[in-house]
């Protein structure tokens, strides 16, 4: 599948941008192993390391977003 496939190429790019955010959206918050590349698996373990080594204060992504409210 590709994007031409599926028409994405023709989208602007605020409609694309929004597509962005439906597909995000639609993931859900779990996710069997199985289904996610090793690569990401792999930087996912990577970057758990790296804020082991060198905490830094901060906040979920979901979480400090919620802070501005909904923009769809």
């Amino acid at each position: 599948m590709t994007i031409q496939e599926l028409g994405i190429d023709q989208l602007s790019v605020r409609e694309r941008l929004d597509l962005i955010d439906l597909i995000w959206d639609s993931l859900p918050d779990q996710v069997n192993p199985d289904e996610v590349p090793e690569w990401h698996l792999a930087e996912l373990a990577k970057r758990r390391a790296d804020l082991d080594a060198a905490p830094r204060d901060g906040k979920p992504w979901r979480e400090a977003l919620a802070r501005f409210g909904n923009p769809s």
